[in-house]
């Protein structure tokens, strides 16, 4: 039998986020196991997740016939709060249980976020909190969520789907790559991208967002001088530090870091800063705040003529027309 409180480690942090983890019969262990190792990765690159196991019971069999002990009853949960429903085996899905439900629903009026691992969801949808959102669940089963949710759009073929403050997956793997989108939510794209490189796992993206990323399309390689020029090309991406810098960085020779770089990444020095600086513009230009020149400035581009240029060649459009377009995708 495992007990709850073993194993977790909150490392020192200026302000700790807490997730309450609702444990139910027959709890796939995976749906359990991924997303809270994610949380518990990113506590050793600056994050401060309170990993904190509960249910209704102080204890629970798993699916795979895991003893799951001395849980936590369901306390207060609080704005900055979040609460992991891992799924269940579909076929011994619980009835809804009312006090379950009614700490879900005071838990999302208090503004936590709610996030629900594959059959999870059924959880959320019988409490409420899944009627006129957009959603998603695994796909053996969306049918049958639909039906008995028919005020809930449930959404087939994602990953996981954000409407609001809650966050709905697909399931199993998923829950991965649902809770590294949190962390990189929380904490940014490098913190969930070093996750991902710990825990040996791609970032896959959900149906809505762009498929590539900065971040994570080209750092899958092995090689430690490469990852720290990277690194130090998105600490200082506003000073634009020179070919020199990064060779000490990396402990080599311009003339050898250029030719590692290519070999590591699978494109040059040149073209990953322009890519790392047109990805972090897309991040800025969300933000109605910042103008052109604000964001030409702040990721070390030479002026905004130079960013409107090289966001047309890439995207096709300009900043104006492309964050238009952005606004609509996630109306």
């Amino acid at each position: 039998m495992i007990s709850a409180s073993q194993g977790v480690s909150v490392r020192d942090s200026r302000h700790r986020m807490r997730i309450h983890v609702l444990l139910l019969p027959h709890v796939h262990v995976m749906d359990l196991a991924g997303p809270v190792q994610v949380f518990y990765e990113a506590n050793g690159f600056g994050a401060a997740y309170e990993l904190r196991y509960c249910g209704p019971k102080p204890s629970v069999r798993s699916a795979q016939g895991l003893d799951i002990a001395n849980l936590e009853p369901v306390a207060t949960v609080g704005g900055d709060d979040m609460v992991l429903v891992p799924g269940m085996d579909s076929s011994h899905l619980p009835e809804p249980d009312p006090k379950v439900s009614s700490w879900l629903r005071e838990a999302h009026r208090a503004g936590a976020r709610i996030c629900s691992i594959c059959s999870g969801a059924f959880v959320l949808a019988r409490a409420g909190l899944l009627d006129g959102l957009k959603c998603t669940t695994h796909w053996k089963v969306a049918a049958r969520m639909q039906r008995e949710r028919p005020a809930a759009q449930v959404l087939e073929n994602r990953l996981f789907v954000k409407d609001g403050t809650i966050i709905t997956s697909a399931g199993v793997a998923s829950g991965i790559d649902t809770a590294l989108a949190i962390v990189e939510e929380d904490h940014g794209p490098l913190v969930a991208a070093k996750v991902a490189r710990e825990m040996v796992v791609y970032i896959r993206r959900e149906g809505i967002s762009d498929q590539k990323s900065i971040y994570l399309d080209y750092r899958t390689h092995l090689h430690p001088g490469v990852h720290k020029v990277q690194d130090l090309m998105l600490r200082k991406i506003e000073e634009r530090p020179t070919i020199a810098q990064l060779a000490r960085e990396a402990g080599m020779s311009p003339r050898n870091l250029t030719r590692v770089f290519r070999q590591a990444t699978g494109i040059t020095l040149k073209k990953f800063s322009q890519e790392l600086k047109l990805e972090i513009a897309g991040q800025l230009f969300r933000n109605p705040d910042y103008g052109m020149d604000a964001v030409a400035s702040l990721c070390g581009f030479t002026d905004a003529r130079q960013l409107r240029r090289l966001w047309r060649r890439r995207h096709g459009a300009s900043p104006s027309v492309w964050r238009a377009q952005q606004e609509r995708r996630s109306a």
